[in-house]
């Protein structure tokens, strides 16, 4: 049986240059920042910090909709503190792992985790890096 997959949104980025000295804007004018290396002294964010964020809001969003679905009533004050790492291998190859910290006020601790555990399989982020990069979870 296959799945029929129906398109929800499309983000559309032209970037110039790369993590050096480059830009990034989207075609809708929202998204305009200057990129730079990690730790750079230059103005601008890097990819690492761009995925970050992204992560970390489509996971909290992960975490409402299946709060939602259990009953379970979320704190307006939930956070979570994203952490993507850039490593290099022996061969220069590069390679990124995350930790997500995960603040969740009012639930115990078990209701958390489950609620983490399910929000993990409809995350997009956490769904299309599955098996590929190394994630840990942690309920703070």
């Amino acid at each position: 049986m296959t799945k029929t997959m129906n398109l929800i949104y499309t983000a559309t980025t032209e970037t110039t240059g790369g993590r050096e000295n480059g830009i990034a804007r989207s075609s809708d004018g929202v998204l305009d920042v200057r990129l730079s290396d990690p730790g750079s002294t230059r103005v601008g964010t890097n990819p690492e910090q761009l995925m970050a964020a992204g992560w970390s809001a489509s996971f909290a969003s992960a975490l409402a909709q299946v709060a939602s679905d259990d009953g379970a009533k979320l704190s307006g004050d939930v956070r979570i503190h994203a952490e993507v790492n850039l490593t290099s291998e022996d061969d220069d190859a590069c390679l990124i792992g995350v930790r997500l910290a995960i603040h969740l006020p009012g639930l115990e601790r078990d209701v958390a985790a489950t609620l983490i555990e399910r929000a993990q399989r409809i995350c997009p982020f956490s769904r299309a890096t599955r098996g590929n990069v190394e994630i840990a979870f942690i309920i703070v």
